[in-house]
């Protein structure tokens, strides 16, 4: 008998993300047109629709349409059209939300298996059975169902595919059923172009009994004048605090949500479909995130007992996130789970560029962002789990032979590296594991306020983990990062230490000049040399060893 397994779903915002997303691990990707789904900067034109679903099939791979707006008149003569287009691409699924598509498809394309959008609130096996007696092969359960309904749906409706999400944004609203992007910009959430209202900067102003309306301006002089509270009608003297600092207040704000610290229990109970959100999201994106769940599922298979999350978190915070939340997973958001000082998406580490061809001698990199001499590039394979790193000394343009101290993003630039440049690497080694689509990333500098959110983050999610609260280590690490924020300074560090372009991080890259020259690194390099290429020297064995970035 073939061992049920769970089903890793990234989104597909265009062709490119697509490839990425199934190169690099996903069993199946959704997808959408902008005319019919609820993405309406879905970038994916007929064509380019049909190349998708040939080049998942071509992979063994899935793929579903998502046909889940809500449907207004002027959209129904449309959909006789849109079907019949669907039948010919031949998808695996289609994704719908509206009742009354849901039954015109059925009707009109029995053969095509309907599946149950999660802007259709399914949060009960009440609803899961409703929409598998009008027969849906398979439910996306509503982001606000807790892990605890989960199990019990899944114990009382065995017989039908359930999806969860595990990764991504988090709407503020009751899965995405808002109107503040309606009220704020005369954007339609739930028709696909949602302007994020909710995490928008609000200020506070003070209208005066004479009509006149000011800015209040809260500083450190008068901050103790002020407290804003909110009051909700059917609670009578329940005052909320709202807080406010110098850049406003952001009380609407979601962290992201990210289920891999408890992952193993959703495989345990045999959910069929782990769905990560992010359309709109980057083709980087979609490569470390499929990846992250890809090693993570892998693993659990393989050894269900000695599963531990840490390695996966370390990928998935190379990527830019508000901050993960497990939201909804124990039944019930804590503070911990939203923003309120600092709302950007960040990480600790950027998108450097992607392997557009492999030839003989060297690899052809599309440059996605800055890039200066003494950078350390870390080489991801979309088919293998060690990654390599390699400082850069100059850059050679692919088109002129240039070497470069400077490669700006968002100029297209193709570099030439060299298999040469790998110290003590077999080049046909090289070309077997970094493929095309393979991707670079490098260390992102950031500022002491960045790190301070940082740092928040990490706290905030161990507690939310362990079930635990500490108020006075989050109030620390809270003032912290308010101390932070109002000192507003541009000062910029890597986490990794670093000498400058002709002195030795630590790292152990085995691409600097002068780790492999300078005698007093000899006992250094004879312990890289007997280690796979990038591989790092631990803390440990840096001190041991006396390198300068360890003293």
């Amino acid at each position: 008998m073939t061992e049920h397994r769970s089903e890793l779903l990234m989104p597909a915002g265009n062709l490119r993300k697509l490839k990425m997303a199934i190169l690099y691990g996903a069993d199946a990707v959704y997808l959408g047109t902008p005319d019919m789904s609820l993405r309406t900067k879905s970038q994916f034109s007929l064509e380019e629709v049909i190349e998708g679903v040939e080049f998942c099939h071509a992979h063994g791979k899935r793929s579903y349409l998502t046909l889940n707006l809500f449907s207004h008149n002027k959209d129904i003569p449309k959909l006789h059209e849109y079907v019949e287009t669907v039948r010919k691409v031949k998808p695996d699924g289609l994704i719908i939300a509206d009742p009354g598509v849901f039954q015109f498809v059925k009707t009109h394309a029995p053969e095509i298996p309907l599946h149950i959008s999660t802007q259709s609130n399914v949060s009960s096996w009440l609803s899961v059975k409703f929409w598998q007696d009008l027969g849906a092969e398979l439910v996306v359960l509503a982001r606000e169902v807790s892990f605890k309904e989960l199990c019990e749906i899944r114990e009382k409706c065995p017989d039908i595919k359930l999806e969860a999400f595990v990764h991504g944004a988090m709407c503020m609203t009751y899965s995405g059923r808002c109107l503040l992007s309606n009220f704020m910009s005369e954007r339609g959430a739930n028709q696909g172009n949602c302007a994020n209202s909710c995490r928008w900067n609000y200020k506070f102003h003070l209208r005066l009994k004479d009509g006149t309306v000011q800015e209040l301006n809260v500083t450190d002089e008068n901050a103790d004048m002020f407290e804003f509270l909110l009051e909700e009608g059917c609670r009578p003297g329940d005052l909320l605090p709202i807080e406010e600092d110098a850049r406003g207040s952001y009380i609407l704000n979601s962290k992201d949500l990210c289920i891999m610290p408890k992952l193993d229990e959703y495989l345990r109970i045999g959910v069929d479909s782990l769905k990560v959100e992010g359309r709109g999201k980057s083709e980087y994106y979609a490569a470390i995130v499929a990846r992250a769940y890809r090693m993570a599922i892998d693993d659990y298979y393989a050894d269900p007992e000695n599963w531990n999350p840490l390695p996966y978190m370390r990928e998935l915070e190379s990527v830019g996130n508000r901050g993960y939340t497990l939201a909804f997973h124990d039944g019930r958001l804590t503070n911990y789970a939203h923003d309120y000082e600092h709302t950007a998406a960040m990480a600790q580490w950027e998108y450097a560029g992607v392997v557009s061809e492999v030839t003989e001698d060297a690899f052809l990199v599309e440059v996605k962002n800055k890039l200066e001499a003494g950078e350390v590039l870390d080489f991801v394979s979309p088919i293998a789990r060690e990654t390599v790193l390699l400082r850069m000394y100059d850059f050679e343009d692919a088109a002129t032979g240039e070497k470069k101290d400077v490669i700006h993003g968002g100029t297209r630039t193709t570099i030439r590296i060299p298999f040469s440049l790998f110290d003590h690497e077999d080049p046909e080694v090289l070309r077997a594991r970094f493929p095309q689509y393979s991707v670079m990333r490098k260390e992102r500098a950031l500022t002491e306020e960045q790190w301070a959110r940082i740092r928040l983050d990490k706290l905030t999610q161990g507690l939310e983990i362990n079930g635990k609260e500490n108020e006075k280590a989050y109030s620390k690490r809270r003032d912290e990062l308010i101390e932070k924020i109002e000192e507003n300074t541009n000062d910029r560090r890597f986490k990794t230490n670093r000498v400058g372009v002709e002195g030795c991080c630590g790292k152990g890259c085995n691409g600097c000049l002068i780790f492999w020259q300078d005698d007093q690194y000899a006992r250094a390099r004879e312990v890289l040399l007997k280690r796979k290429q990038g591989e790092q020297l631990t803390r440990a064995e840096a001190t041991e060893l006396k390198l300068p970035a360890a003293e």
